[in-house]
């Protein structure tokens, strides 16, 4: 029987590759909590946004089986290869791509992807240090560790299909309750699937999709410039009411 997710052990690495740690188990954790819900989605598309040692894409491919085409980017050249040795030490297959972000594929991916997982450059940092080259490139966030967060959100939403899924890591050092904030004024609802404390850090996978109420709210914004008074107790109530668990699985229904 297959494993469910990536065997560290097969893992592929590179000095100047980020290798899996807390944020990136915590990632996969979301998706296997959520594998009911993804088996049942039935993705056709599914990418990655920096995909450093390979070990979410592949986790992803091998809990969604090899039916659907997959997608990993990643602004390290090194990464790409780390991942592609990856992919084929488990078996499963991605197309990679050396670009930043989702550079080049905006027009060939628009509207198409139906799961977009990225765990970004989050830890703040000067913004001198973000997008340098090798292993940096991994955890360089610039001022609140929102810089690179802030390029990628607006990518997920043209990129994302009409029934598209995001799952983002974020820190809370990066104020993810505004997160939610921004992607709802884009007509998207979300919900925290993990959250995690380690020793450095508290960490919060959320679940962006595509939502009718969330997309009228969103009309309701653009045209009184304000934010509803309902929609910032929705957003604010996720993040004290869930319990931060160490070393664990924190999933909501």
């Amino acid at each position: 029987m297959s494993p469910r997710t990536a065997q560290i052990r097969l893992v592929s690495s590179h000095r100047e590759v980020y290798e899996p740690c807390d944020d990136s188990f915590a990632l996969v954790d979301a998706l296997l909590a959520d594998q009911a819900n993804l088996l049942q989605h039935q993705p056709k598309l599914c990418l990655e946004l920096g995909c450093g040692s390979g070990y979410v894409i592949t986790s992803l491919a091998l809990i969604l089986g090899k039916e659907g085409h997959y997608i990993a980017t990643d602004i390290n050249p090194h990464a790409v290869r780390v991942t592609q040795e990856t992919l084929e030490a488990h078996g499963v297959h991605a197309e990679l791509i050396n670009t930043n972000i989702a550079s080049g594929l905006e027009k060939r991916l628009a509207g198409l992807v139906d799961v977009i997982v990225v765990n970004p450059p989050y830890v703040p940092t000067p913004e001198d240090e973000v997008g340098r080259e090798g292993i940096a490139s991994a955890w360089a966030g610039g001022e609140n560790g929102r810089a690179v967060i802030d390029k990628i959100l607006p990518v997920a939403d043209n990129l994302l299909s009409e029934k598209g899924w995001l799952y983002m890591v974020t820190l809370s050092e990066n104020n993810p309750s505004e997160i939610c904030l921004q992607m709802r004024e884009k007509g998207y609802a979300s919900r925290i699937l993990v959250q995690r404390l380690t020793d450095e850090e508290s960490l919060q996978i959320i679940k962006f999709w595509r939502d009718f109420d969330s997309q009228l709210e969103a009309k309701e914004m653009a045209e009184n410039k304000t934010v509803p008074s309902r929609v910032m107790e929705s957003l604010l109530s996720q993040f004290p009411r869930m319990p931060f668990l160490r070393g664990n699985n924190s999933n909501s229904s």
